[in-house]
Parts: structure tokens; sequence; C-alpha cells
């Protein structure tokens, strides 16, 4: 066991791909994942959630799937709105490097698995879809959100799960206190454990 985290910028683990048979969008996949990236056996229970109480995505714009991984959200991002661009964001290259070989194998040409720096300034996304790295600290959470939701454009939606224990409910508090006129924040969906917040960008 190494002491690496999955929001490690560069894992220390030997890469070892290994291949796990995902549905995505209906359909079958086999995909590539590996260590040093969060949950490389499985999509895991969150991201579950938020796939399976989660409206239809735009069809077009620019779409963006805050904190990646190896890469199950921004697939299905892509897989449902082939004409929009979608932008896997992450810290750990690991996870970055398996979300182009997975947009590969799917034949994916709409995805840009990027270091958040690498997201021109301009872009403003129509939708935002999020199981964010709640571990990192309620700072750096904090941090996060202020950094991406307000790049929402007017009335689209974000979409966070977060997992009941690990702090959901005071998540929601604190957007609604964050962004008292610019978001409108609500409970979507309760299952398994795990809350789905929507946060529509007002203004």
């Amino acid at each position: 066991m190494t002491n690496e985290h999955y929001f490690s910028a560069t894992p220390g683990s030997p890469l070892i791909p290994r291949e796990i048979s995902v549905r995505l969008a209906d359909t079958d996949y086999s995909l590539v994942t590996a260590g040093g990236v969060f949950s490389p056996d499985r999509i895991d229970a969150g991201t579950q959630v938020l796939l399976a109480n989660t409206p239809a995505p735009p069809p077009g714009g620019n779409l963006l799937d805050l904190g990646c991984g190896w890469g199950p959200v921004a697939l299905t991002l892509a897989l449902l709105s082939p004409r929009a661009q979608v932008w896997a964001v992450d810290v750990n290259e690991r996870a970055l490097d398996l979300v182009r070989s997975n947009a590969e194998r799917l034949g994916l040409t709409n995805i840009n698995a990027v270091l958040a720096p690498d997201v021109p300034d301009d872009v403003r996304f129509m939708t935002i879809w999020s199981n964010p790295p709640i571990r990192v600290g309620k700072a750096e959470l904090h941090n996060i959100m202020k950094t991406w939701l307000p790049r929402l454009e007017t009335g689209s939606d974000a979409w966070l799960v977060v997992q009941r224990n690990l702090g959901s409910d005071s998540l929601q508090r604190w957007l609604q206190a964050e962004f008292p006129n610019d978001l409108q924040v609500t409970r979507a969906a309760t299952n398994k454990g795990y809350r789905v917040l929507r946060a529509r960008a007002s203004s």
C-alpha cells in the first residue's frame, strides 16, 4: 500500500492498466483504469447515484465533469451529447491519461481531459456534473466551488453528488450562503446514503 491519494497530481504507484466492464448511457463498454485514481475497480456508488438522478445534459455547448477520475461522468456526457464539448478536469495526471484512453476506445472526439489551468478563462458551462473530492478538506472544496460554479451559464445547472455523512447538507447550506443571489440550491435526490444537489445559476 502507498500513502498516495487519488487527488495526488502524479501517483507514485506503478502504472498497471486493468480492464473493467461498465455500463454508460445504457450501453456496456470495456474501459481501462489503474491504481492511483479514484475508484479504479468500478463506478463508485456516488457517481452511480449522480448518473441515475441527473436529467440528460444539454445537446451542445461546453459541459464540465469536475473531478473526472478515469472518466465515467465525462464519457457519459460525451456519449449523450456528441455535439457538445466536454471538459474533464482533474488534478491527477494519470486519471486524465485514462480519460483520454477511454475516449479513444469509445471513438469519442469531443472530450478535453485537462488540468484546471488549461481550461480557457472565457469558457462557460451549460452544465457541471461532479462527484467532488470531499476528502481534500472543506477549505479546498469551497475553493473549488468558488472557482467553477460562477462559470455556469445563466439558467444552467450544476449537479453535485455528496455522501450524507460526509457533509452534503452542510455543503448545501454553505452554497446557499456563499451564492445567495447567484445560485438557487436545492436537493434533487437522495439515494444509497448520497444526496444530489442542484445549483442553478440565476444571474
